[in-house]
């Protein structure tokens, strides 16, 4: 293992977004067993801290490769494709659009009925946007059309968010 790799190499995953997560938690509970700071308790501080810097390294890479839009947007700064989340907020008109209807459905939601029609119909879309962002990075390997999804795939869970609190608060 070195600490320069990245985190598929890490895991010995293949570079792609389509992931299976058993797997990717079956790894992480093997490499946690190998440097885990415990099990270098008798090998003094220096030992100690270098197994807690692999701990640190391998929690980081297992919460990104877990989450699928982490795991996008990694795999898009890999090929060298940032997201610049800060100074490109373009999205195509319709999603806008879309974004505007949710929006408006959320605020004037008045029944659990209807703030679960909307969660459900944003989930529908959110799957729909999975499965495009996948192919986009492991087809077609468009990581411009990629970082778009990915944009419009963090509104889309901001919402999902929103909702499901505003759900558990009725509760």
């Amino acid at each position: 293992m070195r600490l320069d790799s990245n985190d598929f190499q890490l895991f010995n995953l293949p570079q792609l977004f389509e992931q299976n997560n058993a797997l990717i938690d079956a790894r992480w509970r093997e490499l946690q067993a190998q440097c885990h700071p415990d099990g270098f308790v008798s090998h003094g501080p220096a030992s100690q801290r270098l197994a807690m810097q692999w701990s640190i390294r391998i929690n980081e890479a297992y919460r990104r490769l877990k989450n699928p839009l982490q795991r996008a947007a990694y795999l898009c700064e890999l090929r060298g494709h940032t997201l610049d989340l800060e100074s490109n907020t373009c999205m195509p008109q319709e999603f806008l659009m879309l974004q505007l209807r949710w929006c408006e459905a959320f605020d004037e939601a008045n029944t659990d009925t209807q703030l679960q029609t909307l969660r459900t119909e944003v989930h529908a879309y959110r799957a729909q946007s999975l499965h495009q962002l996948a192919l986009y990075l492991d087809v077609k390997a468009d990581t411009q059309a990629a970082t778009e999804q990915i944009r419009g795939l963090m509104f889309v869970e901001r919402i999902l968010r929103d909702i499901d609190l505003r759900i558990e608060a009725t509760f």
